[in-house]
């Protein structure tokens, strides 16, 4: 595998679960309670579970749920292809990208859909994420997501490039339409020849490229995506 994905793609680099203070312990604690003992709330997102996790977080936290809020609301209401439209737009318009080392002085971290809002900036996978939690909030069922990992050949030439991009699938056979922080409309898969897929997964199951056939189970094989999951039960999704 060339350099440049090894410190991206997770099955290659695995890692410990990252502990971000005694905050996010006790966060954890509590969805990982709620889960074993059944009581998660069974609405698409969790209002209050939601509010108390922004407060861990801080004010920047707190001043992103009055637009997140009515933006689930409002995608929940949408035909699915409006919806993913609408999704892929309230991230791509509020989020900066910027490398993991600047925003988390970390090489490589998978931020929470309210982390990435608190900060304003994120990376690739970063976008992908909150917009994967986001529409599994409004309503798209799970099995129509992917998360994929991709080489990219970005405009400017030369090799191409670790990036995370987030599949909608409207069943197993159609063209899947891409959401993607570089290019900023929703488009076909067949439309993005500088995109060429490595694995993809979602809360269901992991594969290699978009394939059909299963390798693994994503929560046991990526410590991030594990990670990641927890913060988003966490935070009401």
């Amino acid at each position: 595998m060339p350099s440049a994905f090894r410190s991206c793609v997770p099955a290659a680099c695995p890692a410990p679960l990252l502990r971000r203070g005694a905050r996010w312990l006790l966060a954890a604690l509590l969805a990982g309670a709620a889960l074993v003992a059944g009581t998660l709330h069974a609405a698409p997102w969790d209002d209050d579970r939601m509010a108390i996790a922004a407060q861990l977080l801080g004010p920047a936290a707190v001043a992103a749920l009055p637009a997140l809020r009515p933006a689930l609301v409002q995608a929940a209401e949408m035909q699915e292809e409006d919806r993913l439209r609408f999704v892929n737009d309230f991230f791509n318009r509020r989020i900066r990208f910027r490398e993991d080392t600047v925003v988390w002085n970390q090489i490589d971290y998978w931020a929470s859909p309210l982390e990435t809002l608190a900060r304003g900036e994120g990376d690739c996978e970063d976008f992908a994420i909150a917009k994967y939690f986001s529409l599994v909030a409004a309503g798209t069922p799970v099995s129509r997501l992917r998360l994929v990992y991709v080489r990219a050949q970005l405009g400017g030439g030369g090799p191409p490039q670790a990036h995370m991009v987030l599949a909608y699938h409207a069943s197993p056979q159609a063209d899947p339409l891409i959401l993607d922080n570089l290019v900023p409309d929703v488009r076909p898969a067949t439309r993005r020849p500088d995109l060429v897929p490595v694995f993809s997964f979602n809360g269901e199951g992991l594969w290699q490229g978009v394939g059909a056939e299963r390798a693994g189970d994503p929560v046991a094989r990526l410590s991030r995506w594990r990670e990641v999951l927890g913060k988003a039960r966490a935070e009401g999704f």
